[in-house]
């Protein structure tokens, strides 16, 4: 693969990834020590990032250069495809015209590796040995071996461990392409032993596991950290794929959507697909409705406050301006485990409060029922993640027929479910109940927050 020689013109993959925070009429709030509560320059990421990324979280430039290199990586299976979802129609019996972009045939087979490979490249090119990372349901865990693997640099993953569970295979990808995996909480941390102290049957989740990786990368001279979601430069990289679907739209001669939809979970996904639609917004005078489409069981942008608060549980990130649950808020253990997380980054949680975007949740059971008609109708099993996606574009079609309107519904299939199916054995033994979060317990959780508040 180092020797790759492609014609990226002719395969069309970008050549630069686009920064929304530059059209953002409210550009996001400053990350805050915990301890001054001061905002924090970019020397306060740098035991965790190269200094290549950080310049990235922090730039308000529009456009940021991939690469070669990285678009040449890119170039194993970018651009990725554009369905029309005619069997979905028909089954729906709906006016609407749906569409999908598959982000599935990447080598780990989901939109992880989008990311996954700038961040080790740029790793490698600071010289950095080794790479701590976490991961919920495995498929970031799996992007960032690959590309650490690609690069030569060494990986340990700090794996939820309801995931690490149920989903082996994936683990079983991650150890294929060398990296070291552990189910978090682990006894090889100070956080993850406190955690295993307090609740020795914990399920884990997404802020345990970001506690772990970032503690071991913080204690090490030739480690760092990598994050999958949540961070202003991982979402920067996931907008390949709007990028793509525009020009793809474009192309075939349609109509560009009246409603982008993508799952949430800290916001990668979501952003990837619906920020250079939201540019147009931004730009043009469009008006694209973009959702984000998140578990009920998990609800940060329908039910959390907007505040500050840490990205992981233990508190060992900075203050960040965000949606959120609680940092202490432990997810009920669904299937779909990359949205497992108690909040919601920073570009897309002003987003929301500026209402330049929107949010649904969905009922455990009602993603599978989705995820199931989807599979039945178009022959693609999803992840369970995904599902929460095609649960939302239903129900706008539906809509649809309802209003009797046609509207171009657009959203992303971001990933296959083939190693989710004791996800769906759960399903159809009947297994899978509903859960949606009482007020209750939302407000004991976000009780326990000590953060700043945000003035409205």
């Amino acid at each position: 693969m180092k020797n790759r020689k492609i014609n990226l013109e002719e395969r069309e993959i970008p050549e630069s990834w686009y920064n929304i925070v530059a059209d953002m009429p409210n550009k996001p709030l400053p990350p805050l020590n915990p301890g001054t509560l001061e905002p924090l320059g970019p020397e306060a990421l740098a035991p965790l990032f190269p200094e290549a990324l950080i310049k990235q979280e922090m730039t308000t430039d529009k456009w940021v250069t991939i690469p070669d290199e990285v678009r040449n990586m890119y170039s194993i299976w970018r651009p990725t495809p554009m369905y029309r979802a005619y069997g979905l129609e028909k089954a729906l019996d709906t006016p609407a015209k749906i569409y999908y972009k598959y982000e599935g045939v990447s080598p780990s087979g989901s939109h992880k590796p989008n990311t996954a490979i700038p961040q080790a490249y740029y790793n490698k090119q600071e010289g950095v040995k080794r790479i701590t990372t976490e991961t919920g349901a495995g498929q970031w865990g799996s992007a960032l071996s690959f590309a650490c693997q690609h690069f030569g640099i060494e990986c340990d993953v700090y794996m939820v461990r309801l995931s690490y569970n149920d989903k082996p295979y994936r683990k079983m990808m991650m150890n294929t392409w060398g990296a070291n995996v552990y189910p978090s909480p682990s006894d090889r941390t100070a956080a993850g032993r406190k955690i295993l102290a307090e609740y020795p049957d914990s399920p884990g989740s997404l802020g345990i596991a970001i506690s772990e990786a970032v503690e071991m990368a913080a204690t090490r001279e030739d480690t760092k950290y990598a994050l999958g979601s949540v961070l202003n430069h991982v979402k920067l990289h996931q907008t390949i794929i709007g990028l793509e679907a525009i020009k793809q739209m474009e192309k075939a001669g349609s109509d560009l959507p009246d409603i982008v939809i993508a799952p949430f979970g800290g916001g990668s996904n979501f952003a990837g697909l619906s920020f250079p639609f939201l540019r147009l917004n931004l730009e043009g005078g469009k008006k694209i409705r973009c959702i984000a489409s998140e578990p009920a069981s998990c609800p940060k942008l329908t039910r959390g406050v907007f505040r500050y608060d840490f990205g992981d549980t233990a508190g060992m990130t900075p203050l960040l301006p965000m949606y959120t649950l609680g940092h202490d808020f432990i997810p009920a253990p669904i299937h779909a485990g990359g949205l497992r997380y108690h909040g919601a980054g920073v570009i897309v949680s002003q987003l929301l409060k500026d209402n330049l975007i929107e949010a649904q949740s969905h009922d455990n059971l009602e993603i599978f029922e989705a995820g199931v008609l989807f599979a039945r109708a178009e022959g693609i099993i999803p992840a369970p993640e995904a599902n929460h996606g095609i649960a939302t574009a239903i129900k706008e079609a539906k809509i649809c027929k309802e209003e009797g309107v046609s509207k171009t519904i657009l959203f992303n299939l971001c990933g296959h479910g083939n190693f989710d199916m004791k996800a769906y054995d759960d399903y159809f033994s009947g297994k899978i109940k509903s859960h949606e979060l009482s007020q209750e317990e939302i407000d004991k959780s976000i009780a326990k927050l000590n953060t700043p508040t945000i003035p409205a």
